[in-house]
């Protein structure tokens, strides 16, 4: 498992023995997805406000079966983005949103 994203927040990670890339251009963010992939992480954690300069990278792995790439509030807070990601993919799975959104 790995997490990427902003300095701060990955460092949290780090304290629990997991491989945290520090990463805030999106450059920089795609080459840290696509080399922890190649490597062959299972489970790559990413922050949200990072996630949302590359949703062509993520797209790129959401028909993979690995890497599961999952968005997660960075220290800046929760941006939903990783809300509406699951809801998408439950409701991809099953056919109907189960998570009963109070958005929208």
């Amino acid at each position: 498992m790995a997490v990427v994203g902003e300095r701060d927040a990955v460092l949290a990670f780090k304290a629990v023995g997991m491989t945290a890339l520090s990463a805030e251009r999106a450059e920089d963010i795609a080459r840290a997805v696509h080399n922890l992939a190649r490597e062959g992480t299972a489970v790559i954690f990413i922050t949200e406000r990072a996630a949302g300069q590359i949703p062509e990278i993520l797209a790129q792995y959401q028909s993979e079966p690995f890497p599961a790439i999952i968005p997660v509030p960075g220290i800046r807070g929760n941006t939903g983005l990783g809300m509406r990601n699951l809801r998408a993919n439950a409701e991809k799975a099953i056919g109907s949103d189960i998570l009963f959104s109070r958005e929208g």
